[in-house]
């Protein structure tokens, strides 16, 4: 009865042990047939999903080989450091990358406009010891902001002006109309740069869905997932 019981006992651990070792070769399989560069990638989209963008860029940089499909992995690292770290030297450097790898690629057009847009933010925040002098500079700073204030002034004025002609039509028509405006659902991981690259082929528009927007975004840094928006 015993060496019965025994013999059981052993065949059960036998049969876990084999199913362990056969799990352990599927999951072997799994990752031959899907190359490294692929499963990195997966991981680091997934890290910058989550808003772990340091580790993505490291992840991101790991599988950097210039190879043709290096081109791609230069464009997110690009727009990881423009959208979400505010970097727009290390975002050129990699916009630079994506051009020389793949110079008629499927995102060229837009890198250049990119490039454009980074390098002239490059210029007017140089100071100090650099290409342009500091005089230089300051007064390049100083045209931008007050560009920037004499931009939001009009635009101010703009919507007031928006705001009176639309009560003003609501009152004779009874209806809201919107028919050169979009709407969009905030996603995990979307910032106002994101969406105006979405929609615009450039980040430098998020102002303006900022103020098409201002009476849902408390925070423009912190965007509502599921929140619906107003693309103007």
């Amino acid at each position: 009865m015993n060496s019965t019981r025994d013999n059981a006992k052993n065949n059960g651990v036998i049969a876990v042990l084999l199913l362990s070792c056969a799990l352990t070769l599927i999951a072997a399989c799994n990752r031959m047939t899907t190359p490294r560069p692929t499963q990195v990638l997966k991981e680091a989209d997934a890290k910058v999903a989550a808003g772990n963008f340091v580790e993505a860029i490291g992840l991101y940089e790991s599988i950097l080989d210039g190879s043709p499909g290096s081109a791609e992995v230069h464009y997110r690292l690009a727009l990881l450091y423009d959208d979400k770290m505010n970097d727009p030297l290390h975002a050129l450097h990699h916009f630079k990358r994506y051009l020389t790898i793949a110079p008629d690629g499927a995102h060229a057009n837009d890198v250049k406009n990119f490039m454009k847009r980074d390098e002239l933010t490059l210029l007017t925040n140089l100071s100090g010891d650099t290409v342009v002098p500091r005089a230089e500079a300051a007064r390049l700073r100083n045209e931008n902001l007050a560009l920037r204030k004499q931009i939001e002034d009009n635009r101010f004025l703009a919507r007031a002006s928006s705001a009176e002609n639309k009560k003003s039509q609501e009152k004779k028509t009874g209806t809201k109309k919107s028919e050169h405006s979009r709407s969009y659902v905030v996603k995990s991981g979307d910032t106002l740069a994101s969406i105006s690259r979405k929609f615009y082929k450039t980040s430098g528009r998020w102002k303006k869905i900022r103020d098409a927007n201002v009476d849902k975004i408390d925070d423009p840094q912190n965007l509502k997932v599921g929140e619906t928006l107003t693309i103007p």
